[in-house]
């Protein structure tokens, strides 16, 4: 899954290039596939935290630029609503039905909080309460930031009605070439292509991760940091080039939307539901954990590939349903039946006892006070980042030829937010 994900990752970005730029598309995916293996070889997690934040902000001041300027664009919101096409605003249709939604929804919040590359984002901050903000934070963003990215694409759907589906896929950009200030589409261009390599660098850092750590290492385990060294980075190449091959596959696999909710549906709540139930169960066992994801796994790839054969053909909402309702059945079955036998997972006594141990060093005042001290250079970092973006683009509003309040404004917020950082930091060091 981690292949696919990842090539799903860098599809989008290469799209976007091919679309500014005009470079055949397989050049684009083989470009900032090569890139972002350089990237991840010689980054960490400081700093693809650092370049989360940073293209996030970059990438959130373009869409407020973008969207009213888009609005302006075809005259307004009310020119938008009044020539939108029959169904436009329609909420379902045959593809996509209420049962699918609510599965979709499910499966989001299953892969949110299982997938590690969003799970490091939890544990890298420096208390409970704080990681349960960046969940909130992360949850809600993500519900706002879906309204506020589809409308430039929705927009543009006005502007050229000829687009097909693969052709859509690039219509967000070809939205922002038509509004974006000279210099402002190529900010938003490289954010985005430092918020693939940040996606990149968590999901191929952890599948080394994996083999470097629990294959390479468990072989040998005299190996020495090295050579360990040495094994990651291989790997980290490997899954690299095995994620781009992915990515030139997928205009062949009916194009990135049907990729990404193919794999969705197939081994998402799979992968990932059973660890997220173990969090919450006492009696959930390895044997338990491992059933339910092989045997969804199983019945899932058996829907898909070998009953159309013989007639029987799940529809999109039908696949992604069974995808989330069958490993809960099964995790269900198993609570029920440990429940009946009154029996919990062996272990589960040592772990309260390691919980509430890192409970009592989570509210050391010694440790929070070392953590604002190894923070202080990332908020230096990062709030230099911001203000810098802000000013580069004020000067761009400055040169605009047409949203020229709009731009400058945005611009000087991110100098006062990123300058609010730095404040935050000498205060706390003082």
């Amino acid at each position: 899954m981690s292949l696919f994900t990842t090539g799903a990752f860098l599809y989008p970005v290469a799209k976007i290039v091919e679309v500014s730029t005009g470079l055949p598309l397989n050049a684009c995916i083989l470009l900032l596939g090569c890139f972002c293996i350089l990237y991840v070889t010689v980054g960490g997690l400081w700093a693809v935290m650092s370049t989360d934040v940073l293209q996030f902000v970059i990438l959130t001041a373009a869409v407020l630029i973008v969207v009213p300027m888009s609005f302006a664009r075809i005259e307004g919101v009310t020119e938008f609503i009044r020539s939108a096409s029959d169904g436009f605003f329609q909420l379902t249709n045959e593809d996509y039905t209420l049962g699918f939604i609510i599965a979709f929804g499910i499966y989001n919040a299953i892969f949110l909080g299982g997938n590690w590359a969003y799970v490091q984002r939890y544990t890298s901050v420096a208390s409970r309460s704080s990681s349960r903000n960046v969940g909130l934070l992360f949850g809600g963003l993500y519900v706002v930031s879906a309204v506020l990215w589809m409308l430039p694409p929705m927009i543009y759907r006005l502007i050229d009605p000829s687009l097909d589906s693969i052709g859509a896929e690039g219509a967000y950009l070809l939205m922002c070439r038509e509004v974006l200030p000279v210099g402002l589409l190529g900010l938003m261009l490289g954010g985005m292509v430092f918020a693939t390599a940040s996606s990149l660098n968590a999901t191929l850092n952890i599948s080394s991760g994996v083999v470097t750590n629990d294959i390479f290492r468990r072989l040998r385990p005299a190996s020495s940091d090295k050579l360990l060294i040495r094994v990651a980075r291989i790997s980290t190449v490997l899954f690299g080039l095995m994620a781009i091959g992915v990515a030139l596959l997928i205009p062949k696999m009916g194009g990135i939307v049907n990729v990404v909710i193919s794999v969705a549906a197939l081994t998402g709540v799979p992968l990932y539901l059973p660890i997220i139930w173990s969090l919450f169960s006492r009696r959930q066992t390895g044997t338990s954990v491992i059933t339910a994801t092989l045997s969804s796994l199983g019945v899932n790839a058996l829907f898909k590939f070998v009953m159309p054969s013989a007639g029987l053909t799940l529809n999109r909402a039908e696949e992604m349903i069974l995808g989330v309702t069958f490993p809960a059945v099964i995790l269900l079955s198993f609570e029920c039946y440990y429940r009946l036998r009154k029996a919990e997972a062996a272990g589960y006594g040592e772990y309260e006892v390691w919980e509430r141990k890192n409970e009592t060093e989570r509210q050391n005042e010694t440790l929070t006070r070392s953590s604002d001290e190894d923070n202080a250079f990332s908020r230096k970092v990062i709030g230099i980042g911001i203000a810098s973006t802000g000013a580069l683009i004020t000067l761009l509003g400055l040169i605009a030829p047409t949203g020229r309040l709009l731009v400058i404004g945005i611009g000087l917020l991110l100098i006062l937010f990123g300058l609010k950082i730095r404040r935050h930091k000498a205060v706390n060091k003082k």
